[in-house]
């Protein structure tokens, strides 16, 4: 599977510029144990180099912790702050991978998180969704991936117990990337 080449799904060897204007870094988690919050990063700055294969591939991304949006100002001043992501101290999340496996649709992206200082290995599965080149001759490329994190395994620990049982804040979050990249030229 490794052996896949990046010719093989469309793709061209070389640096691949991240499309902040056409590309989502969202997250979700269960509220209260009955819905879920969404929202995403808005300050995002990734590379994707390809080599020969998949395998020879990697991506890098830093994100501004303050980029933070849900959506609802309060919220958002909270997780910002020493509960959470604690902006002052620790000012990025970043990603770089140590693998890369895959076929002509679906791959694995496995790679070093860090949040609040704390790197894990977490391993996003994914989808090629295909290359085109745009009105204005740019090559794109498209991608859809998902992890499931422990947030706790990163110190984001804050929590609040409920009266009927349970916590406010579930210790799963999903991170979903829906993302593009340029080929530079």
């Amino acid at each position: 599977m490794t052996a896949t080449t990046v010719e093989t799904v469309g793709l061209s060897q070389g640096t691949w510029n991240f499309d902040a204007a056409h590309s989502e870094v969202g997250f979700s988690v269960r509220h209260a144990g009955i819905s879920k919050v969404r929202g995403k990063f808005t300050d995002v700055e990734a590379s994707l180099t390809l080599g020969a294969t998949l395998a020879d591939s990697a991506v890098t991304a830093t994100i501004q912790a303050a980029s933070f949006d849900s959506g609802d100002a309060n919220r958002d001043g909270h997780v910002k702050g020493a509960d959470f992501f604690d902006v002052e101290t620790y000012p990025t999340l970043s990603f770089a991978t140590t693998s890369v496996s895959g076929d002509e649709g679906d791959f694995e992206l496995t790679g070093e998180l860090t949040i609040r200082g704390i790197s894990k290995a977490v391993t996003f599965k994914g989808e090629f969704n295909g290359v085109a080149v745009d009105p204005f001759g740019a090559t794109r490329a498209g991608f859809e991936a998902k992890t499931v994190i422990s947030r706790k395994e990163f110190g984001l620990t804050w929590n609040a117990a409920l009266e009927a049982g349970g916590v406010l804040v579930s210790d799963k979050v999903t991170i979903t990337l829906d993302v593009a990249f340029v080929k530079a030229a």
